[in-house]
């Protein structure tokens, strides 16, 4: 595809647009979509097929301060921009690009934090989203990890990425995050259920045609036999899933059943209470050894 051409194909021209990803960063898989950043200083995204060909076009400003979104733009390749807004807006985030990350790093560990406190708190009450929960932090944990590394988070990717990350001790806490999701369990069976609740939950939530991509790179995976990048990947859409309705998932009790399927949840509560310690603990320690880094 004529890179190029894209904005013309979306109808965004008339707004500043890039192309990032793992497309724009040559590491893409047949199955991945294109993702395209149209400054237009709306919100949200949306998903396009043209001719079989999938997008997902993110929202932003060329105000945006949010690490998160900041982290996926760094390395944007720029499609249109006549007044050279968005070069501009490139060059400072590049500039701050320590900084940036620094702050995602530490935005994520703080997340990890609360959630696996609500997992340990939710074991107390017998609470069911306390398996939800554990998850939570183990994929925020991931991320802030994948941040120290100067790593752009891209689900799909990540434990190919992971397998391929400088051994140090840091870095090993990746083998404590595999144990609580869970990951040697994949199987095709296994995740044959997780899909069509990972579906499910995304159409009740985003309501956006998402789905199309998760069914198009499941199906992908497991062609590919890469059983546990699929069962990764599922858990770290479910998981943004879950925080979009993380005030309100308590008024929609049905969400536990899906979820259940949709994440492979841990159902042994003394389990549970174990991760959430273990994974505490690591924070705390990466929060501690941030801290120092930034005050040498």
């Amino acid at each position: 595809m004529d890179i190029k051409k894209i904005p013309e194909l979306l109808s965004i021209h008339e707004h500043p647009v890039g192309l990032g990803g793992c497309r724009n960063s040559k590491n893409n898989l047949d199955c991945c979509e294109y993702n395209v950043s149209v400054f237009d200083g709306k919100i949200g995204e949306s998903i396009h097929n043209l001719s079989g060909t999938m997008f997902k076009l993110h929202h932003c400003s060329l105000s945006e301060s949010d690490a998160s979104i900041l982290i996926q733009l760094e390395n944007l390749t720029i499609l249109h921009d006549e007044q050279w807004n968005l070069r501009m807006f490139l060059t400072k985030i590049k500039e701050k690009k320590e900084k940036i990350y620094n702050s995602y790093t530490q935005s994520c560990l703080v997340d990890a934090g609360i959630f696996a406190n609500k997992a340990r708190e939710a074991v107390k009450t017998n609470e069911p989203f306390a398996a939800v929960w554990i998850k939570c932090a183990s994929y925020f944990l991931a991320d802030a990890l994948f941040s120290i590394n100067s790593a752009r988070p891209s689900p799909t990717h990540m434990l190919e990425m992971i397998r391929n990350l400088k051994k140090n001790e840091t870095n090993q806490t990746f083998s404590m995050i595999h144990q609580t999701l869970g990951i040697e369990r994949a199987s095709t069976s296994v995740l044959a259920r997780m899909i069509k609740s990972t579906i499910g939950f995304s159409d009740m939530v985003e309501n956006n045609d998402h789905s199309k991509i998760i069914q198009r790179k499941y199906d992908y995976l497991i062609e590919n036999s890469l059983l546990s990048d699929c069962y990764f990947y599922l858990g770290y859409v479910n998981r943004n899933n879950v925080i979009k309705i993380k005030n309100r998932i308590h008024k929609n009790p049905e969400y536990i059943h899906i979820l259940k399927v949709a994440l492979d949840i841990e159902s042994d509560q003394l389990i549970i209470d174990k991760q959430a310690n273990a994974l505490l603990q690591r924070i705390n320690e990466l929060l501690v050894d941030i801290k120092d880094k930034n005050n040498s």
